[in-house]
């Protein structure tokens, strides 16, 4: 075998490992963001399902503590912020806002013995208690996912692929610094 012909043979090898790490490169972005996308999705599940729990919860509590307007009228505007809502950071800042105003709710039921003992309230209060579960549990792997993907899009040689073929950098779905502080109720 001639120099030349082994030479060839190498570049060839070379080109061809190239070429497979290429394709293993992009189809591992695609994956990733597909797990984000998917992840994302199952968050705006929950997150619909608490948005239209919370009406119901809000008639309830309305027949007991009419003169809590203020509260009322925070979760009402979170409420319309959702709606309005575009992309990961307004959406986690409407429903930071929205958790912030559900607090306050409870913490005006504990005023109302008669609220805290009313059936409705109860099981509408238990169903809430299992979608902010399932809320913390989808938001924690879309999250998880948001890390791997940044994570690989940053690294070389990924970083290369990444800017190459436009897969930019993902949001993550934070809690506001408010939202980690007690709610304050006044009587």
């Amino acid at each position: 075998m001639k120099l030349i012909e082994l030479i060839g043979i190498i570049i060839l090898f070379g080109l061809a490992i190239f070429l497979v790490w290429l394709v293993l490169a992009y189809n591992g972005f695609v994956q990733l963001k597909n797990r984000i996308e998917n992840a994302w999705s199952q968050i705006d599940v929950q997150l619909k399902r608490r948005f239209d729990l919370v009406p119901n919860l809000m008639e309830t509590v309305k027949g007991y503590a009419k003169h809590e307007k203020e509260t009322f009228k925070m979760v009402t505007e979170a409420r319309a912020l959702i709606t309005k809502a575009k992309g990961v950071k307004e959406q986690g800042e409407a429903e930071n806002m929205l958790s912030g105003a559900l607090k306050s709710i409870f913490a005006v039921s504990e005023a109302y013995p008669e609220l805290k003992a009313n059936k409705n309230f109860l099981m509408l209060q238990e169903e809430l208690s299992g979608i902010e579960s399932k809320i913390a549990y989808t938001r924690q792997f879309y999250n998880d996912e948001v890390l791997k993907y940044n994570t690989k899009t940053e690294v070389l040689p990924n970083s290369l692929i990444a800017g190459i073929f436009g897969f930019n950098k993902k949001e993550y779905f934070e809690i506001e610094e408010t939202a980690r502080e007690p709610v304050k109720v006044k009587f």
